[in-house]
């Protein structure tokens, strides 16, 4: 099954921003102000200190640190990866950008991978596992009661990029690669907030 992030969801979602934004942020309720607003979304993100339940990475590093094989349920799914600081990133130059031109940047946009770095679950797990080392592994066991899940998303970011408001930095294996950095850092009990900090300096380096 094909699927697009600008399916029906996002259409509701962008309709109903568009007519808060009109009724809210028009010339004539603005009164002159120079205020604008936008909304955004994202990739599938991926990075360190995320511990959410039915998670990719969280999924991953649980199996690990109890020495099991990584458990994959769908590993043909093929989503728009992205590390956290990539949106993170985005998000802080549209806010910049919304004080300096709000009626040029008041609207809708999105912040995602490159399509080449739309990957599949099973191509992600194994950069996981490549980067992890120490006999990392994992199986195929889908569950027949789990929600159906959309084969293939992804997500169009363009607009930030022909417009010269954002761009990402960091491919697929680059994202997989920081975030298993993070996590051995958090397993060795090293200071993460130095890991993070290296981390934000190597992506604006």
């Amino acid at each position: 099954m094909l699927r697009s992030l600008l399916g029906s969801e996002m259409c509701i979602r962008d309709r109903v921003f568009g007519a808060y934004l009109k009724s809210f942020f028009s010339p004539k309720a603005l009164k002159g102000r120079s205020i604008g607003a936008a909304s955004v979304r994202a990739g599938n993100v991926i990075g360190g200190g995320d511990w959410g339940k039915d998670r990719l990475v969280p999924d991953c590093i649980r199996a690990l640190s109890e020495g099991r094989a990584i458990e994959i349920r769908n590993p043909r799914a093929v989503r728009p990866w992205q590390h956290v600081l990539e949106p993170l990133a985005g998000y802080l130059m549209l806010a910049e950008s919304l004080c300096k031109a709000p009626k040029e940047y008041s609207e809708g946009w999105n912040f995602g991978p490159k399509e080449k770095d739309a990957k599949s679950v099973i191509k992600i797990i194994n950069a996981f596992c490549r980067f992890w080392g120490n006999d990392a592994r994992h199986e195929n066991k889908r569950n027949p009661e789990a929600q159906h899940e959309a084969g293939y998303l992804k997500l169009d970011s363009s607009k930030a990029q022909k417009k010269r408001l954002w761009k990402p930095r960091w491919n697929s294996e680059t994202a997989v690669r920081k975030t298993v950095e993070w996590y051995k850092a958090y397993l060795n009990k090293e200071n993460l907030d130095i890991i993070t900090a290296a981390q934000i300096k190597s992506y604006y380096g």
